[in-house]
């Protein structure tokens, strides 16, 4: 029986386990890469395995996030993370230069090779035929240590991709026709396999925005084949001699299909307040819009952006709107600064922003209350925007330059023409420069790391003990994101590398008393609903529940990074044995679990006793005996010291 892509990479990195669906594997990771949001607590945590140096095969640390500096707390994470990175032998990407998943797929993908990054959007490295999978920190910095990634074997879909696009419709519409079909759940437990003809009419950094938006699926990652196409790309990055070939056998089995007819493919946006809200342009119709801002690691590459140049060259900005324009990379930046795409974007009246991660993560660029807000980027969660009381939609790059022209949500052939276009190729070379890359120091003995006052200890959790009790903190509903969890926003992002400060934010979007109530109760439980903790990596959103006494969540379901995120701080994520038992629990009703340990050891079942009710509910803790035993120690890095 022939092999897909996803089951020859992970065959050739498999450690531990059999390949079969469900079941837990654990791979070898070939890369690694960080950025400054995650980061400082991935090397604090690093630092405190001991290892002198990454044994990784490359690993890199990005300053792509936190770039704002209005204070000197996000300056002194970028000098941590450069000196403890230099120490270590990670490649340190100073601020500027670029977004780390635009960076990375430029500089250092490799098709066939395996990357783990701190971030839910590494699968975008999945274009060039790599296998790109977002993690919490702490993973990352067990990676860098040397040690295997565990996963869930994924099932693996297969995305048959027919035909060619018509004019004017894009990679991103794809992966909104995707997200439409499917839902923001619709690839748990899941990589999604690109494959068929229509393949072939893809370049690789159009691939890449597939697979960056595969993360918004709730899928382990996204991955393309390596083809000519491929080679191409690395070809003119000057990086040919580390192409290689990588498609699946003619008679590759997968556990799923779905097909998609590119030629039926039409200009689509994804409405307030979700990714998979998704509609065509012309349905959703003119509505008024105040802000335009194209860029993330979603749309920010050279062919976005030149078509974007193309289509304002010679016009100018509708009066009522702010459009802003965030380069993906310096490689990017400069290259259009070089042969005058740069200029047109400027004369037409667009804001040119540094090439970092921005307005995607609530880092500037925040809408006007109430306003509509058309975004290039990959979600649009209530209040990630910096705005809650703002519209946010997502379109391609080509539908945003339209409507920052009209001031409308537009169609691009109503405004342009798509000859002016048509040209925009592959470049045949990228310039590169790779001066803002900075390798480590040959001997790390010789460098010091430099800590500012605002970089606090992460808590680190104690053993389970054998009765664990509490009142339910917070009820909430389904689809709770990280943003809701822990917000990510310009005032709170310079304190990623202080727990207790931002405890006095947890789940504030959800209810504004909860840390209040959190402290004062020394902790307790959480109950949601289905897709709990979609969104970011971000293992704060676990931390500093961890900081403010959870001792679980239970849940009708998790998504996959954050599920991974409580396991390793240690924090039970329980499912409902029968989701009606959600609606016979409120908020401060007293749960406890007796035998707490012994439950564990003995199944996948548990007895909660609602104490307040007079009633026992069944959750499941469906996990492996070596993440049982993570569970039991108080966290991954009790575990991994006790296992030294």
């Amino acid at each position: 029986m022939g092999k897909n892509i996803v089951q020859k990479i992970i065959e050739s990195h498999l450690v531990a386990g059999k390949m079969i669906p469900g079941e837990e594997i654990a791979i070898s990771i070939d890369q690694t890469l960080t950025q400054d949001s995650t980061g400082t607590m991935a090397y604090l945590q690093f630092e405190a395995m001991g290892v002198p140096r990454v044994k990784t095969k490359k690993s890199v640390a990005y300053i792509d996030h936190n770039t704002l500096q209005a204070g000197f707390e996000n300056a002194d994470d970028h000098k941590y993370i450069q000196t403890v990175a230099s120490k270590h032998g990670v490649y340190f990407s100073r601020p500027g230069n670029g977004i780390c998943h635009q960076v990375h797929l430029e500089r250092f993908s490799r098709p066939g090779w395996t990357l783990l990054g701190s971030d839910s959007h590494t699968p975008t490295c999945g274009g060039a035929g790599m296998l790109a999978i977002g993690a919490g920190g702490l993973d990352v910095a067990v990676a860098m240590a040397g040690g295997a990634y565990y996963l869930t074997m994924p099932k693996v879909c297969r995305v048959v991709l027919k035909g060619r696009l018509n004019p004017w419709a894009s990679a991103k519409d794809i992966i909104l026709e995707v997200l439409r079909r499917l839902s923001v759940k619709g690839g748990v437990g899941k990589v999604m396999e690109y494959a068929g003809e229509g393949v072939k009419t893809l370049t690789v950094p159009e691939r890449a925005t597939i697979t960056n938006m595969g993360a918004e699926l709730g899928a382990t990652t996204s991955i393309f084949p390596s083809d000519e196409i491929t080679r191409e790309f690395f070809k003119a990055q000057g990086r040919e001699e580390e192409w290689v070939e990588l498609s699946a056998d003619k008679d590759a089995q997968y556990d799923e299909e779905i097909k998609i007819d590119l030629s039926q493919i039409e200009p689509l946006v994804a409405k307030p307040h979700s990714p998979d809200n998704v509609d065509s342009v012309r349905n959703v119709g003119a509505i008024k819009v105040d802000q335009v801002a194209i860029g993330s690691c979603t749309n920010s590459s050279y062919l976005d952006l030149m078509k974007v140049a193309r289509i304002l060259k010679g016009k100018t900005v509708h009066p009522d709107v702010s459009l802003v324009i965030a380069p993906g990379s310096k490689q990017v930046y400069t290259m259009l600064a070089k042969n005058g795409a740069l200029a047109d974007l400027i004369d037409a009246g667009a804001r040119i922003l540094e090439s970092a991660c921005g307005p995607c993560i609530g880092m500037g660029q925040a809408p006007a209350s109430n306003a509509v807000s058309i975004r290039t980027f990959n979600r649009n969660f209530y209040g990630r925007s910096g705005t809650p009381s703002a519209n946010v939609y997502l379109t391609s790059p080509e539908v945003a330059a339209a409507t920052a022209l009209t001031g409308y949500l537009t169609h691009p052939e109503d405004v342009a023409d798509y000859e002016d276009i048509k040209d925009i190729t592959m470049p045949e070379e990228f310039i590169i420069n790779d001066n803002s890359i900075i390798p480590p120091a040959e001997d790390g003995n010789k460098v010091e790391v430099v800590r500012g006052p605002n970089i606090k200890p992460f808590p680190i959790n104690t053993p389970m003990s054998d009765k664990e009790e509490g009142v339910v903190l917070l009820k909430m509903e389904d689809n709770i994101t990280t943003d809701h969890i822990m917000p990510s926003n310009a005032k709170l992002l310079p304190y990623r590398s202080n727990i207790p400060y931002l405890s006095d934010y947890c789940l504030t979007p959800v209810d504004p008393g909860f840390p209040a109530r959190a402290k004062e109760a020394g902790g307790g439980f959480l109950i949601a609903g289905h897709n709990y903790g979609q969104g970011s990596s971000r293992e704060h959103a676990a931390l500093v529940p961890l900081y403010l006494g959870i001792k679980g969540v239970i849940a009708k379901s998790f998504a996959r990074i954050h599920m991974a995120n409580l396991i390793n701080s240690g924090i039970l994520p329980l499912t409902f044995v029968n989701e009606e038992d959600y609606d016979d629990i409120d908020q401060d009703d007293k749960l406890v679990i007796e035998d707490a340990v012994s439950q564990i050891k003995a199944g996948d079942k548990l007895i909660v006793r609602n104490v307040t009710k007079n009633k026992d509910i069944e959750v499941m803790l469906s996990l492996s005996p070596r993440l049982k035993e993570i569970i039991l120690a108080g966290g991954l890095l009790n575990y991994t010291k006790m296992n030294a």
